[in-house]
């Protein structure tokens, strides 16, 4: 992944910025406490470690791209940056209080052997919240009209939510509430379906770049096309149909909150 990223981290704060709504809720499924110690993993750019150590909540970020991370340090240099992985970060045992993981779950190379690592260096009844999409959100995207072997392919490395479920209570984790997510027309952080309500973004070569599943997965051929077809439907007014039909009850992306149960009966 790190390649991948260090090309996508050139210009990434250009589109990619923390806003404020998801970093709310974020706060509010992590309930941290100032005297506390938070990780970030795959934090990227560190624009949402920097968004709540701005708040007053002490954070380290870890990521395996160092050209996000030197991004990250020329912002704040008062948080820790590190390189490193879900699955070895290279923190001691006990030594966090929470963490949180925003749109990074689908980079893990291993979700068991991530979890078992995230558990491991978690405090007694520490959270975890992940802000993810699932495979069946993912195919509520009016995208699929567009783009199809794009989100096919970000689909198959998207993992289910059972997955999900399955590697964290392998690792001593354990789901304590689920929330879905979806997109508001003020959004700051333009990640891949940050266009639901305004099409016209994706013909932003900047917003592309800053998404992994157009900038590392697509094909040129298939993004000229699907982009062809989308401004034609934009001014005949059929992009209005299209977007309909895509309507769902499924939210647009999830917010996973999970917590290290095992000592609770010690």
């Amino acid at each position: 992944m790190s390649p991948k990223y260090d090309s996508i981290g050139v210009n990434y704060n250009q589109t990619r910025k923390a806003d404020s709504y998801l970093t709310e809720q974020l706060l509010k499924h992590l309930n941290p406490n100032k005297n506390g110690l938070y990780l970030d993993i795959g934090c990227g750019t560190g624009n949402y470690t920097d968004a709540l150590q701005n708040k007053g909540f002490q954070f380290i970020g870890i990521d395996p791209s160092v050209e996000m991370l030197k991004k990250a340090e020329s912002q704040n240099q008062k948080i820790k940056w590190k390189i490193g992985s879900a699955e070895k970060t290279d923190l001691p045992k006990n030594s966090v209080d929470g963490i949180i993981g925003t749109l990074t779950i689908h980079h893990w190379s291993n979700l068991a052997r991530a979890f078992s690592e995230l558990n491991y260096i978690l405090r007694p009844n520490g959270k975890i919240v992940i802000f993810t999409s699932t495979p069946q959100q993912m195919k509520g995207y009016w995208l699929n009209h567009y783009f199809p072997k794009m989100l096919e392919d970000s689909m198959l490395q998207m993992p289910t939510l059972e997955a999900v479920e399955e590697a964290m209570n392998s690792s001593g984790l354990q789901i304590t509430a689920t929330e879905t997510y979806n997109i508001k027309p003020d959004l700051k952080d333009q990640f891949l379906y940050c266009g639901k309500q305004n099409p016209k973004l994706y013909f932003d070569k900047s917003i592309r770049h800053g998404i992994s599943s157009f900038s590392a997965l697509a094909n040129k051929d298939e993004i000229e096309k699907g982009l062809t077809e989308l401004r034609k439907d934009i001014d005949c007014k059929k992009i209005k149909d299209i977007i309909k039909s895509y309507e769902n009850d499924f939210g647009d992306y999830l917010y996973i909150i999970g917590e290290n149960l095992k000592y609770k009966n010690d």
